[in-house]
């Protein structure tokens, strides 16, 4: 669990205690690409750290798959709809590489949110990033050309740029693959 943690760490400070409470809770797992963490209409009941490797999540829109978001070593995914609202996801998690995670039942990560003030406000944090993520996203969309949109992503996410397929990339920033592919033929 080493990258987790560093990671973690890196957005609030945990003591051992904590660490351990965390470590005790979770189950390594391994899965192999285009594998489905989450699968939109199922209850997973599980959230999971990511050691190695790297997920993207997406909506199935009139068939097609919208990428939404990215998570790489040290991050954690789940469904947003069944730890807070005990709803099924409307959203889909999918390997994009072979992963090592830590898997961690949803149940037991709210009952450390509600007695450990550590992982506590490590989750207001991280949830605090991701909002700003997106509303960063929402007015990028609005507001910056196909190019600068690129550009700010490559800024953002240069593992995901290096790692994942550019049609990935490509809807998660509401342009075609040829638009994309156009911008990074114009930029070499």
């Amino acid at each position: 669990m080493k990258r987790v943690i560093e990671t973690i760490r890196a957005a609030y400070p945990i003591s051992p205690e904590t660490e351990q409470a965390l470590k005790d809770s979770v189950t390594e797992c391994r899965f192999p690409k285009r594998y489905q963490l989450v699968k939109a209409g199922v209850y997973v009941k599980c959230a999971y750290f990511i050691e190695k490797g790297m997920t993207r999540s997406f909506w199935l829109v009139n068939g097609e798959e919208i990428t939404t978001s990215f998570s790489c070593e040290g991050g954690i995914v789940f469904s947003m709809d069944e730890l807070y609202y005990n709803k099924v996801s409307e959203e889909y998690v999918e390997t994009l590489e072979d992963v090592v995670a830590y898997r961690i039942p949803l149940e037991r990560l709210l009952e450390l949110f509600r007695t450990n003030i550590e992982l506590a406000n490590w989750g207001r944090i991280i949830h605090q990033n991701e909002y700003r993520r997106l509303h960063r996203s929402h007015k990028e969309r609005l507001t910056l050309s196909a190019g600068e949109r690129y550009e700010a992503f490559k800024q953002q996410f240069p593992q995901v740029c290096q790692r994942a397929q550019l049609g990935y990339i490509a809807s998660y920033l509401g342009i075609t693959l040829s638009t994309l592919s156009r911008l990074r033929g114009a930029k070499k």
